[in-house]
């Protein structure tokens, strides 16, 4: 068992969380943007300014980063106070690699003062909040919990509780019950309803397990039936029938697929729940449903039986909810938040069939046109028009705070489809009207660009999220991903649906110095030694004209060479990288910085992964796992180079998986305020370790350290 000695520069990344305890200006290695975006993040957070304030006994601890474009970081913060987690007042912080912070969003929250000492019991607690529903299928345990409701601070049991109501409906209620006097505070339905050989996609190739319908690559997604378990057998799963519960799975697991790879391959995002997978599905409902709860997405027929609701519209609908329950801000409380957490789902079911573009449900802007859902052969909404189902408000206006929230989805459906495809696209498809006060039209960006856009502001997304709010942010992440033109389309598009401008929102106008943009298509590759895999690097002018941008790579390991065809291009056009692995190459993966220069230097990120590096198997029993892969000597932090909040004293488990014949080592680190400390560390000279640790409440992260060897790892994780 080797000693864990971090690199300088390893350890000025793995940073602890943003409390007043923490030391928020670390010193950071020259170049290493991460680190300077994150440092400019946490000094934002920890200053209190506009919508970072926050009391004494508060903190606002950083829970994820998600990189973007351009060099960008979306760092989201939740707020605690006297370190019990506070649901809103959340926080989102926007910086780049310069060390800049480009945008601040956050939920408003007034400065908390009271006591954290409960007079209801847990179980107390817990008994009411399983009353909400006539019958319970779980409950999670009750977490102490501050709720800022109506502009004040109340001390709540927060439960999340799954079973039906009284109507025989299925509901996932969000319950918070008062502390001090045991009456429910604030309950919130989760379940947003969507009012082999698949039977609606055709002979497709889907990932399962050789005799089970559980994805392999994607964690946490499986396809069964209502018990919960996957369906077992062989390939070819299904027979093709409307009818037949596994061709329903094919189904599911299809578009579900598909909904993960358009996220990762056209906006560099890590799946459904921005960790690498999503939650598992269940087919055969026996209701007019789909819907998800937070923990599942459940499957039914339509209105007269004749098929199974999973079409690719549908299932990525319900996949969408995810995204929108896993970005910052999670599910909100309102209709309006409600509404658009709708239109989410048909913006990234629109978004999953255009990548899709099965032939058997070619790509559209209306929901559910396949699966004759209410047994009269429409849609259930229309994207570009949606008052052509029973009158659904098209413009912003015409909102109120009643509005049902299937109904609240029009305004962004008809924002989205203008800012994709314009209000008069042609080539057959339909036009979109236009709201009073709008412009005389609005031209399109095209569906890639627009989706893109809208997937960069859920990333500034709050617990307080409306219409001008997702203004204000996809103006932020037009100008930071694409530049002035796409900004003032998307202004443009929000003017058409009579969502009015608002103080501090992003100015489009252009800029008269010249600048632009690299991307890479794809942004990683496989490769076996002696081969070669090549990516297309995209470049766009953001500002002035466009220009000469020349091309290079360095930090290619022994035995890679980086070659661009052409070696130079002008804004706006690509090039073709190829990287050729010569035989003997070592096995592992490797970074390869791409660098663009012109009147501006920009670089991005190519991962190079040579040989096998499948991430072994074997955590199965833990509740959550992650991936990674390490080269000799390297070290990074799970989950997600982050850590977590255990509010409670318990037992924290680890797993560690790694590459056969390397030695990896898995430490269990607590944050003790100032630096993390080592409290529980694996005990073998091989790749596999396992750790037990019974803890009090607190930050903890694990970190995996390749000793010797490289390859790919799975880390399994259980927490109280």
């Amino acid at each position: 068992m080797a000693a864990l000695a971090l690199s300088a520069s390893l350890a000025t990344a793995l940073v602890g969380p943003a409390t007043a305890a923490t030391p928020q200006a670390q010193p950071v290695p020259p170049g290493h943007g991460k680190a300077l975006a994150l440092a400019a993040a946490d000094k934002a957070a920890s200053s209190g300014l506009d919508e970072l304030r926050h009391g004494a006994d508060e903190d606002l601890v950083r829970t994820s980063v998600t990189p973007w474009t351009n060099g960008l970081y979306y760092a989201s913060y939740e707020r605690t106070y006297r370190g019990l987690p506070v649901v809103g007042g959340d926080a989102v912080v926007v910086s780049d690699s310069s060390g800049k912070v480009r945008e601040v969003t956050g939920a408003p929250a007034p400065a908390i003062k009271l006591s954290t000492k409960a007079k209801v019991t847990a179980e107390a607690a817990l008994a009411t909040a399983r009353k909400q529903l006539a019958s319970v299928e779980s409950a999670s345990a009750p977490e102490l919990t501050v709720l800022l409701k109506g502009g004040k601070a109340v001390l709540t049991w927060h439960t999340l509780v799954i079973g039906r109501t009284a109507q025989d409906a299925p509901s996932s209620l969000d319950t918070f019950v008062d502390a001090r006097t045991g009456s429910v505070a604030r309950a919130t339905d989760k379940i947003l309803h969507a009012d082999g050989r698949g039977y609606h996609n055709g002979n497709v190739t889907i990932d399962t397990a050789a005799t089970s319908m559980t994805d392999p690559n994607r964690s946490g997604f499986k396809c069964g039936g209502q018990n919960g378990s996957a369906y077992t057998g062989s390939s070819p799963w299904g027979n093709g029938t409307a009818n037949d519960l596994v061709t329903a799975c094919v189904d599911i697991m299809y578009a579900a697929q598909k909904e993960h790879s358009m996220l990762k391959e056209w906006f560099g995002y890590n799946g459904q729940n921005g960790q690498g997978g999503m939650v598992p599905a269940r087919a055969g409902l026996g209701e007019v449903n789909a819907y998800y709860d937070g923990t599942k997405t459940t499957y039914g027929h339509n209105q007269n039986s004749s098929m199974q609701l999973t079409g690719i519209d549908v299932v990525a609908h319900e996949y969408g909810h995810e995204i929108f329950d896993k970005t910052p801000g999670s599910s909100g409380s309102s209709n309006e938040n409600g509404g658009m957490n709708e239109s989410t789902g048909d913006i990234f079911g629109a978004l999953t069939e255009h990548y899709a573009n099965n032939p058997n449900d070619t790509p559209d802007y209306t929901v559910g046109e396949k699966l004759n859902f209410l047994g009269d052969n429409k849609p259930i909404r229309y994207m570009y028009n949606p008052s052509l189902a029973d009158n659904a408000p098209n413009c912003y206006p015409q909102l109120t705070s009643n509005t049902e929230v299937h109904a609240g989805a029009g305004p962004q459906n008809h924002w989205f489809y203008l800012l994709a495809e314009g209000s008069n696209p042609g080539g057959g498809k339909p036009s979109s009207p236009i709201c009073s006060g709008g412009p005389s039209s609005v031209t399109g960006i095209g569906i890639q660009k627009a989706g893109k856009i809208f997937m960069g502001a859920l990333l500034m997304k709050t617990s307080s999220w409306n219409h001008l709010a997702a203004r204000k942010a996809t103006l932020t992440s037009a100008k930071n991903t694409y530049g002035s033109a796409e900004c003032n389309a998307v202004k443009a598009a929000w003017n058409a649906v009579g969502v009015p401008a608002q103080s501090g929102e992003t100015d489009c106008g252009g800029t008269t110095t010249p600048d632009f943009s690299l991307a890479l298509n794809p942004s990683s590759g496989s490769v076996q030694p002696g081969a070669s895999v090549t990516s297309t690097v995209n470049t766009s002018t953001t500002g002035g004209s466009a220009q000469t941008v020349q091309l290079s790579a360095s930090g290619a390991p022994s035995g890679v060479t980086v070659s661009f065809s052409p070696a130079s291009v002008t804004s706006g056009s690509s090039s073709t990288m190829t990287v050729q692995v010569a035989a003997g190459t070592a096995n592992g993966t490797y970074p390869i910085t791409v660098t663009g220069t012109g009147s501006a230097t920009h670089t991005v990120t190519y991962q190079l992964s040579v040989g096998t590096t499948t991430p072994p198997t074997g955590c199965d029993n833990t509740q959550y796992t992650y991936q990674g892969s390490l080269t000799d000597g390297g070290a990074e932090a799970q989950p997600d180079g982050s850590y977590y909040y255990s509010a409670t004293s318990g037992t924290h488990v680890g797993c560690l998986r790694g590459p056969a014949g390397a030695d990896f080592d898995l430490y269990l680190q607590k944050w003790n305020g100032s630096t993390w400390v080592d409290v529980a560390v694996g005990g073998t000279a091989t790749a596999d370790e396992d750790t037990s640790y019974y803890g009090t409440a607190g930050y903890y992260r694990y970190v995996v350290h390749a000793y010797s060897g490289s390859g790919a790892y799975t880390l399994g994780l259980s927490a109280p």
